[in-house]
């Protein structure tokens, strides 16, 4: 690859990112309407993010190991490939069953997706430009988001929710070709790093951690704020659904910005306190039920604070990865969000099939509030070394 990061690049990686998720996202985003047309209950609805991050956790070791062997050429090719696959799947789902298979094969997507990415930027992106190439990259995410929250769900209302998920899996399709064309080959196989442990140590144990904390908060909030809007704020649901591209928004902002500021010597001090603002995130939506426009507010910042400290733990990974190790140790961060991804909602179920979203948004709250514990117990460690 061209050490440039070029803005071609930039964009291809950003993309690979999106659609990495673009399928959890859709399901959140369009929750409303899978309730009603599917008979999908909420807490199934919740059982699809468990399967898809529960898979994504189980393979994440695996695909790290994948990427620093196979090179990211490869790798991002077949992500896009079976993003496609997975989406086509949810599209043509009769019911629960091969909802959550499609959902459970697009975990591979996932367990891919930072490893890839983050390798892609190595090889192709000077240090001093790495910052902000992995905030624009893990943005991508997010943009998955704003398109399943407002175009994606807007095009459900006027040809119906599968044909919505079929137009992006075909776009995940184009997207592989595009990969395929545009980037260089890889190198031919060769010996790959020491194999990554079972457990990660160091500073990658607790960027894992602070990531599952993390992710079980950020996964409750996308798989039922929009379900949360239809059922208790009086949202329809279109309008629900743009909850999570206001989300998505915000987060890319946040991405990015909170990216470019985690140069060594802050960085170490970011996931703390991003973790603390979305507390205070997570409070606005328990409140919101007494005042509408609050869900709004929470929904910004999720996505400035929340959303933002993945990517932050992303830069630190590549600051403190060992030599050939990189795809290896971002996989286990990545597992740890997965693990979160897959807990979080499983927890905020059963809550929400009882109505009680106040309680579920505490639990969230508690949530972020273990990671921001994490986080600072982590920097105030390495301070003290």
């Amino acid at each position: 690859m061209e050490a440039s990061g070029a803005p071609g690049l930039t964009a291809l990686l950003t993309g690979a990112m999106a659609f990495s998720m673009l399928q959890l996202f859709l399901l959140g985003a369009l929750g409303p309407r899978l309730v009603g047309e599917l008979g999908v209950s909420p807490a199934v609805l919740g059982w699809t993010t468990t399967v898809g991050f529960g898979t994504a956790a189980v393979l994440s070791p695996l695909g790290g190991r994948l990427v620093d062997r196979i090179g990211p050429r490869r790798s991002l090719v077949l992500l896009l490939s079976v993003s496609a696959a997975a989406l086509a799947l949810i599209g043509a789902a009769p019911g629960t069953g091969l909802l959550l298979a499609a959902v459970a094969l697009g975990g591979l997507p996932q367990a891919l997706a930072n490893p890839a990415t983050n390798k892609a930027i190595l090889a192709a992106v000077p240090p001093g430009r790495r910052g902000p190439v992995t905030g624009m990259k893990q943005s991508g995410v997010q943009l998955g988001a704003f398109a399943a929250g407002l175009p994606l769900t807007a095009l459900a209302g006027g040809i119906g929710w599968r044909g919505a998920v079929w137009t992006a899996a075909a776009t995940a399709a184009l997207a592989a070709l595009w990969a395929r064309r545009a980037l260089p080959a890889d190198p031919r196989t060769g010996p790959v790093g020491p194999r990554a442990p079972l457990v990660p140590r160091g500073a990658i144990a607790w960027l894992a951690v602070f990531s599952l904390f993390l992710g079980c908060g950020i996964a409750s909030v996308n798989t039922y704020v929009a379900l949360f809007g239809a059922q208790r704020l009086g949202m329809g649901p279109t309008a629900a659904g743009s909850l999570v591209a206001v989300l998505g928004v915000a987060g890319i902002a946040g991405r990015v910005g909170w990216s470019k500021a985690a140069r060594p010597g802050r960085a170490e001090w970011l996931p703390g306190a991003l973790a603390a603002g979305a507390v205070g995130a997570a409070v606005l939506l328990v409140a919101a039920p007494g005042a509408g426009p609050l869900v709004w507010v929470a929904a910004v910042a999720v996505g400035v604070f929340a959303v933002a400290a993945n990517a932050v733990s992303m830069v630190l990974v590549m600051q403190r990865s060992a030599p050939g190790r990189a795809g290896q140790d971002s996989a286990l961060v990545a597992a740890g969000f997965f693990t979160g991804f897959a807990v979080g909602p499983l927890l905020f179920g059963p809550l929400a099939n009882a109505g009680r979203y106040g309680t579920g948004w505490l639990l969230v709250a508690a949530e972020f509030g273990a990671a921001c514990v994490v986080g600072l117990t982590w920097v105030l460690r390495e301070r003290r070394r």
